[in-house]
C-alpha cells in the first residue's frame, strides 16, 4: 500500500466575531480527518462556502487570525503549531498548491523569470543560470511554447490558461511530495479547463505526489479522484471511493449533488 505523506486528524478552524454585545468564535471546519497516500488524488467537493479551502489553507498554515486545532502530519512532522520560517520552508518545498485564480499568485510588475527564479532559489542552493535552466524545463513540460520567450513576459501578457500552467510549473519545480489544486479551473473556458487538468493529472502521476483537489465540479472528480470526501457547513458528510460515490452514494447531501448535476445537464440539453 502507498505510504500516507499527509494526515490530518481532527482538524477545526476557527474564526473570532467581535461585536458591541459579544466576542467569541466561529467555527468554519469541524473534525476533518483524512489520509493522502503517495500518487493518489483525494478530491474535496461541495458547495460555495461549506470549508474546502478554508481546510487547505489551515493545512498551509495560512490563514491569520484563526484559532487552528487537531493535528496536520507531513511524513510524521506535526505541522500545526510551527512557526512562521518553518512553515514557509514547508510551503513549495514540500507542499506546493495550485490556486483558482492564477492571476492573484503572481506579481504584475516583475517578469515570470524573476519569479520563478525567486521562487527556486528561496528553496535550493542555485545560481541563476541553473534556476533559469529549471524555470525553462518545466514550463515546458507544461506545454508552453518557446519557454525563454514566457520567461521574458509580465503576468499580464499571458492568457489566464498560460499563467496556470505557469503555476503548475512552479508548484512542480521543487518537486513537493503533496500537490494541493484549489479549485484549479474555475476562472478557465471549458477547452483549457480540459487541458489543465489532463496536465495536473499526467504531471502528478509522472512525480508521484499526492494530489489534494478542491473542486465543486462532480465531472472533474469522475476524471481526477481516487476518492472523495464531500463537505458540507465545514464537515465531511461522507467519504469513499470514487465509484463508490456515483454508483451507490450514502448521504442525502451527496445524492442531492448527484442529482442537481443530472437536472443541470438535462436543462442544458433542453
Amino acid at each position: 500500500m502507498a505510504e500516507s505523506v499527509l494526515t490530518v486528524n481532527q482538524l477545526q478552524v476557527a474564526f473570532p466575531v467581535r461585536s458591541r454585545r459579544n466576542s467569541g468564535t466561529i467555527p468554519i471546519v469541524r473534525n476533518i480527518s483524512f489520509q493522502l497516500r503517495s500518487g493518489k488524488v483525494l478530491g474535496i467537493i461541495g458547495e460555495s462556502g461549506s470549508g474546502k479551502s478554508v481546510t487547505c489553507l489551515s493545512i498551509l498554515g495560512l490563514l491569520q487570525g484563526a484559532t487552528v486545532q487537531g493535528s496536520v502530519q507531513l511524513l510524521g512532522q506535526e505541522l500545526i503549531g510551527l512557526n512562521p520560517a518553518e512553515l514557509r520552508q514547508i510551503r513549495g518545498e514540500k507542499i506546493g498548491m495550485v490556486l483558482q485564480n492564477p492571476a492573484s499568485f503572481f506579481n504584475p510588475i516583475a517578469t515570470i523569470q524573476r519569479q520563478f527564479i525567486e521562487t527556486l532559489r528561496s528553496h535550493r542552493s542555485l545560481s541563476d543560470t541553473a534556476a533559469r535552466s529549471i524555470a525553462t524545463e518545466h514550463l515546458a513540460a507544461v506545454g508552453l511554447p518557446d519557454p525563454s520567450r514566457v520567461l521574458r513576459q509580465f503576468p499580464f501578457q499571458l492568457s489566464g490558461g498560460m499563467l496556470q500552467r505557469v503555476m503548475i510549473a512552479i508548484a512542480l519545480s521543487l518537486q513537493p511530495q503533496v500537490l494541493i489544486a484549489d479549485e484549479p479551473t474555475t476562472a478557465l473556458d471549458v477547452i483549457t479547463q480540459m487541458q489543465i487538468l489532463g496536465l495536473i493529472k499526467q504531471l502528478q502521476q509522472q512525480t508521484n505526489c499526492a494530489l489534494l483537489l478542491v473542486t465543486h465540479d462532480l465531472g472533474v472528480i469522475a476524471q481526477l479522484a481516487d476518492r472523495v470526501a464531500v463537505m458540507r457547513n465545514g464537515e465531511f458528510v461522507e467519504q469513499t471511493s470514487v465509484e463508490q460515490l456515483f454508483d451507490h452514494p450514502q448521504h442525502a447531501y451527496t445524492r442531492s449533488l448527484l442529482a442537481s448535476r443530472l437536472t443541470h445537464h438535462l436543462g442544458a440539453r433542453r
